[in-house]
């Protein structure tokens, strides 16, 4: 059986050195996601969001690890767009106005075709369990360049780092352009907060 090591081959955008800014070209990606709002730390929608999104990830990695042509490959991290209506207003202190949109990439091969028959076995063993399952959706996207840092910690101490990384690109002759992005290498509900690791990414662009 054919086994692919995703982390592995799209290191430099999933193995962010610590101690260092790097500038990565994004290319197109596909990702299963899905949209919400308000605060992530005691919003049930967002809870709900991410058991569909790892439940119809590992649908599909098991439906195709036993299917005509079976690869074995390991479940991308949860990544997470975050945003408000108005960005001069975006606040750590303001959790309740946040917008978010959270995915997690597929490979290439997986197609439309199967994630509907995925989605359809997934909704038959557990579609009760699973309310946000029929919110998600099938999409590519592209960022383009961007600059990423790694931030070792709770959420709650991001700030410095994310302004240590906005720094850097308008030292670099770029500016801010599209939406703050996170990939969560770690899982919170097994590591403790000081230990969690996730990359902070920022699209930008020359003025």
């Amino acid at each position: 059986m054919e086994k692919l090591d995703l982390k592995k081959q799209l290191a430099s955008l999933y193995n962010q050195p610590a101690g260092r800014i790097s500038i990565v070209d994004v290319p197109a990606a596909q990702f299963l996601m899905i949209d919400g709002e308000g605060n992530p730390n005691n919003s049930q929608s967002f809870a709900e969001a991410v058991e569909a999104l790892f439940g119809l990830s590992y649908t599909l990695k098991f439906m195709v690890k036993k299917g005509a042509n079976p690869v074995d490959y390991g479940v991308m991290p949860l990544e997470g767009l975050w945003w408000t209506d108005d960005m001069n207003h975006f606040s750590m202190d303001d959790k309740d106005s946040w917008k978010w949109t959270l995915m997690i990439r597929q490979p290439d091969f997986i197609t439309p075709d199967m994630v509907r028959d995925a989605t359809a076995q997934l909704a038959r063993k557990k579609g009760a369990e699973l309310p946000a399952l029929p919110r998600l959706r099938f999409e590519s996207m592209t960022e383009g360049a961007c600059a990423q840092i790694l931030h070792t910690g709770p959420y709650s101490a991001e700030p410095p780092t994310i302004q240590k990384l906005h720094a850097f690109i308008g030292e670099n002759g770029y500016e801010l352009h599209g939406k703050h992005r996170e990939i969560y290498l770690s899982d919170a509900r097994r590591t403790a907060p000081e230990k969690l690791k996730t990359i902070i990414r920022q699209p930008m662009r020359k003025p």
